[in-house]
């Protein structure tokens, strides 16, 4: 015998639906837009032979919240404005607090930083749109407590 739905359930199931409808109205019917997009990184690139780096900052900004990189690793909030260099990101700092083969790949794959076409100026390039909102998953630097 199949289970004919009371007035009552009716009733609930539809309040249900409406509240699923109205929840998805304010929360999930919007494309989020990362902040900022890839920085275009050629203080020093072009002059050393090698191509800009393209640093994609939504990338990091989805996992991370600002603090990490821009007070607890020193990063200026303006494109080419730090003056990194190979050096201090073999040494540690700024990229290579992260980037040293532990947490993320280490300076020996230049090809994944070293990406943009020759001349390309610093700057900031467009936004990468992202389908979902999305939270940091972590509010400090890697390796910090």
């Amino acid at each position: 015998m199949l289970h004919q739905p009371t007035r009552r359930g009716a009733f609930t199931t539809m309040l249900f639906l409406g509240a699923v409808i109205v929840a998805l109205w304010f929360t999930g019917s919007r494309v989020a837009q990362a902040e900022y997009g890839d920085v275009v990184l050629n203080n020093y690139s072009d002059a050393a032979g090698v191509r800009p780096v393209i640093f994609p900052h939504w990338f990091h900004r989805i996992r991370f919240t600002c603090k990490v990189c821009h007070a607890d690793l020193g990063f200026k909030f303006k494109a080419g404005a730090d003056k990194i260099n190979m050096l201090k990101i073999i040494d540690g700092q700024y990229c290579g607090a992260c980037h040293n083969g532990e947490i993320a790949w280490s300076t020996e794959r230049c090809d994944l930083c070293h990406s943009g076409k020759p001349g390309l100026p610093t700057q900031v390039q467009q936004t990468t749109p992202i389908k979902e909102p999305v939270m940091p998953v972590s509010s400090t630097a890697p390796g910090k407590k």
